[in-house]
């Protein structure tokens, strides 16, 4: 999207009708996170694009306000808090050793096709939190879910149901199987999107050589899984062939690996049915949360310590949660539910109310271990966060009327 583009979309829903109201409540919301220790801050609305594009996932890539100023440089609207609020941290704590925590309010933007209802605006306000650098994952994440409960409660919200799910069980799922690891890659990629993750299965479980068919046989045959750099020069050989100019396009590296993946698949035997069927079982669990550990157990049985572990942290997680008072009985857990952005690791949570239905929660987020690391961080980072969509609470408090 160009810049005069990205201009009209600020300028177009530059304040909601009800900024006032908007603001009293989001007031209120971040009384409750600053009392519970949240720093409140202000990250930048506009952001560096290629930050947020190699790390929100397809989803949401192709939603987001993208120009190039002046100078060159390609700049982003920001589409979420969490990224912008990442760099804040590492802005301060460079190291990324400290533990932190803040609480934010401010507009996201997001690209809506014109079908889209008054639920989903391309201008939209979020009120949350992120916490950075704590060690006890489950605590922090039935901390972050608990407080973000009790702002909502704060700020009149007279009910609402909960859907959860555990991005690390699939992982620690997809770790158990018998595959090639670029399986993997390419199953977890696709796990955001239910439609293109069965497609994926069902291809690698039947037929992985498809994926050589729209490519030439003859450079296919001539690449060698195990060598690189000769494939690259392959690939550049075949490019400079057919006269083809790479111009903001992928590398030749990058071609090259992506063939690679193509030419191992072509001689590679299906995915074993049993593995196959496990993974689709798995992802079609949907029950009670206090029921979830012993339906996943019987599932994939007792073989995977690291399956093991996950479904223990599972188990606490659920057991803090309910000493903090949350009826994890009224809780659904969606084996299969990861959010729509492509960054997070382990826990996830939405908020929704019968007023508006399930596409559009109230509120939601999750444990996203990997993102700092993405974005500058020297090592992988334990944080976990969530945010309200304070336009959508507004509307279910004040009975719907906007």
């Amino acid at each position: 999207m160009n810049s005069a583009t990205a201009l009209e979309a600020v300028m177009g829903a530059a304040q909601p009708v009800n900024f006032e109201a908007l603001e009293a409540q989001a007031r209120t919301l971040l009384a409750v996170f600053i009392a519970a220790g949240y720093e409140a801050v202000a990250p930048d609305i506009i952001q560096p694009a290629g930050v947020f594009l190699d790390v929100v996932g397809e989803a949401l890539r192709g939603r987001t306000y993208v120009f190039t100023d002046l100078s060159g440089e390609e700049l982003c609207l920001r589409p979420d808090l969490t990224v912008p609020t990442c760099r804040l941290y590492l802005q301060r704590h460079p190291h990324a050793d400290r533990e932190a925590f803040y609480s934010y309010n401010g507009p996201a933007f997001r690209f809506q096709p014109a079908s889209a209802d008054a639920s989903h605006p391309r201008e939209f306000r979020q009120a949350g939190i992120e916490a950075f650098g704590d060690k006890d994952a489950s605590e922090a994440d039935a901390r972050t879910l608990v407080l973000m409960l009790r702002a909502l409660q704060q700020a009149g919200l007279p009910g609402w149901r909960l859907r959860i799910g555990d991005v690390g069980l699939f992982d620690a799922l997809l770790a158990a199987g018998d595959m090639p690891e670029r399986w993997r890659r390419r199953l977890r990629h696709q796990f955001w999107r239910p439609d293109a993750f069965r497609a994926e299965l069902k291809r690698l479980s039947s037929g992985p050589a498809r994926s050589a068919a729209s490519f030439p046989r003859a450079l296919i045959d001539k690449l060698d899984p195990e060598d690189a750099a000769g494939a690259e020069l392959l690939v550049t050989e075949y490019l400079d062939a057919g006269n083809v100019e790479l111009i903001g396009v992928r590398s030749a590296a990058e071609i090259a690996e992506g063939l690679l993946a193509v030419a191992a698949d072509a001689k590679a035997p299906p995915l074993k049915p049993d593995t196959a069927a496990l993974i689709d079982a798995y992802v079609r669990t949907r029950v009670p949360a206090p029921q979830a550990t012993t339906a996943l157990r019987d599932l994939v049985g007792t073989g995977s310590e690291r399956f093991a572990a996950a479904l223990e942290a599972y188990d606490r997680r659920c057991m803090l949660l309910a000493e903090s008072g949350v009826d994890i009985a009224a809780m659904e857990f969606s084996a299969e539910f990861g959010r729509s952005v492509g960054y997070y690791t382990g826990f996830v949570f939405e908020i929704v109310v019968d007023a508006l239905g399930p596409t559009s929660p109230v509120g939601g987020g999750g444990r996203y271990d990997g993102l700092l690391k993405a974005v500058g961080a020297p090592r992988n980072v334990p944080a976990v966060g969530g945010a309200v969509h304070t336009e959508r609470l507004l509307t279910v408090v004040r009975g719907g009327k906007r």
